[in-house]
């Protein structure tokens, strides 16, 4: 058994070496073609060829190039209504010659829309009749009987997969864009989401002042759950951050933890973010200092803390 899941590996990647020493400038004029198109990118295929075009039309649509799957066989049937002048067609069929595939050439080419050709057979009937045509042929199929579609298949997702990879680099297509198309991923998340969308607010930031007693601060910190405090000055500006390795760091010290005023035993410089900065920033600063906590500030050269960001909002937020 193992052996015959070798054997599969090895026609399959064999096949897909073989595709990329064939390709030539017809790639370049399938991609050109795409970029130039005013439309949408209709993929058409039939049986084991219709599921992989379903998924290179979903990959071209998440990376920047609006595309869709028309199954043929539902086209002659009404569904070539889907068709629109500018539209850009890529017909696939390992044969060349599936019968839904030929009979709705006619119409694509009335229509006058380009079209690509991906198909095994350079003499078929749908190679003959396509404007650029992609050679997806293999030598054999991992199929022993040679007769169901595997090498065939993985090739043919190769080629569409080359193409949406291209496209979305001539494309310029960015993470930031790709996060528009997948706001519920955690990509998505991370690329949209900013330190305000799920920062603590108003009487939700635990803070305490310089004078406060530890005794008291304990309490802030316990009530707002963060394990932190704030500490603030006269002015109103964040100095300094109390947490609880701070407490423990003052027991080990030995002073009175009931009655020190937090000046004595707060940690200062705290570490800071900006709210309009992207939540995954406030993750990467809590990764480079070891911390759990940011406080949240509206510019760099605001004293004033607006917010708090703690470790546990990132990870239910899915940033984390």
């Amino acid at each position: 058994m193992l052996d015959t899941a070798k054997r599969v590996f090895r026609v399959e990647a064999e096949a897909i070496v073989a595709l990329s020493q064939r390709l030539d400038e017809r790639f370049v004029a399938a991609v050109e073609m795409i970029l130039s198109c005013k439309g949408r990118v209709v993929i058409t295929g039939m049986g084991k060829s219709g599921l992989i075009c379903q998924k290179v039309a979903a990959t071209m649509a998440s990376t920047g190039t609006p595309a869709f799957f028309l199954h043929p066989a539902e086209g002659i049937h009404g569904d070539l209504g889907m068709l629109m002048k500018g539209d850009v067609v890529i017909a696939v069929s390992n044969s060349g010659n599936t019968e839904e595939i030929v009979r709705i050439l006619p119409v694509i080419k009335r229509m006058g829309l380009p079209l690509i050709a991906m198909t095994g057979q350079s003499e078929s009937g749908l190679a003959r009749a396509a404007d650029v045509f992609l050679d997806i042929g293999v030598r054999e199929e991992a199929c022993p009987l040679g007769l169901a579609p595997t090498a065939s298949t993985t090739a043919t997702l190769a080629m569409g997969d080359a193409l949406a990879v291209t496209l979305l680099e001539r494309r310029g297509f960015r993470e930031e864009d790709f996060a528009l198309y997948h706001p519920g991923g955690a990509l998505g998340k991370k690329l949209l989401l900013k330190v305000e969308d799920i920062m603590h607010a108003g009487s939700d930031i635990p803070l305490a002042t310089t004078t406060t007693l530890l005794r008291d601060a304990l309490f802030e910190i316990t009530s707002k759950k963060l394990g932190i405090t704030g500490v603030l000055n006269d002015a109103g500006e964040l100095v300094g951050v109390f947490t609880d390795g701070d407490l423990r760091r003052t027991m080990a010290r030995g002073y009175d933890v009931l009655n020190q005023p937090l000046r004595d035993v707060m940690s200062r410089n705290p570490k800071r973010i900006l709210r309009s900065n992207l939540a995954a920033k406030a993750v990467q600063k809590m990764e480079e200092f070891s911390i759990t906590s940011l406080f949240v500030f509206d510019s760099e050269d605001s004293t004033a803390p607006v917010g708090i960001i703690h470790l546990h909002d990132l990870l239910k937020a899915g940033v984390v």
